[in-house]
């Protein structure tokens, strides 16, 4: 499924994966830069279909995965694109050693696209950190698993009654978008996170878009409010 965002900037639904029992469904995120090259974020499943439409629309040169669980189907792009450069956090280069990074991502932009992005680097956990990506053209916030924002229609589809259940008490459905609550409970310097909180809250962001989980495009100030409330 593809949906135009906004010009120059796409959604592309991808399948459900298995994450330790519960059904995620994937999502990337395609930007075509100022100078018409692609930047894709958290790549899905590269299918024949999405392969023609991408090519369609530009030279693939930027391959982005903003966390050390957004890494499945990097491969297989980097297989297609060969001269892309892969970008991510040192988490996910080091747990993909077999994969060639560009520098580990914090909170500088590459030159390549420094005008165009603003980065937030998610520190402060004993599990897991996540690059935010802050696209400044359109004002939109790109978050993997930081906020966390199912619908209810998904969840009776494709989770059973306990994980409804679980999803409900964590907090990442439609209404409250949490980060989940295992992560949350792993960070142990909240002084940096706060100062995220503080950042975010600050910036001008129309839209929010997440790897999982309903897209805020109306009211993301409110919902950025929201969804970093457990902060």
């Amino acid at each position: 499924m593809l949906n135009e965002l906004a010009e120059n900037v796409w959604i592309v639904e991808g399948e459900c994966v298995d994450f330790h029992g519960f059904a995620y469904p994937t999502r990337s995120v395609v930007i075509r830069l100022r100078n018409g090259d692609l930047w894709i974020w958290s790549p899905i499943t590269l299918t024949d279909d999405l392969t023609q439409w991408i090519d369609e629309l530009g030279s693939v040169k930027h391959l982005i995965s903003p966390n050390k669980l957004h890494h499945l189907y990097l491969t297989d792009w980097h297989e297609k694109y060969a001269s892309a450069l892969l970008w991510g956090p040192k988490s996910i280069q080091d747990k993909r050693q077999d994969l060639s990074f560009q520098q580990p991502l914090a909170k500088q932009s590459p030159d390549a696209w420094n005008d165009e992005f603003e980065l937030f680097h998610v520190q402060g956990s004993l599990s897991m950190d996540e690059i935010l990506f802050l696209h400044k053209p359109f004002k939109t916030l790109i978050m993997a698993d930081f906020s966390e924002n199912f619908e209810e229609e998904f969840l009776k589809e494709k989770w059973r009654g306990w994980q409804r259940w679980i999803a409900r008490r964590w907090g990442i459905v439609v209404g409250k978008g949490h980060a989940p609550l295992d992560w949350r409970l792993s960070f142990i310097q909240r002084k940096k996170l706060r100062a995220l909180k503080k950042e975010l809250l600050y910036r001008d962001i129309d839209h929010v878009v997440m790897a999982h989980g309903q897209i805020e495009v109306a009211n993301a100030r409110q919902f950025l409010k929201t969804s970093l409330a457990w902060i």
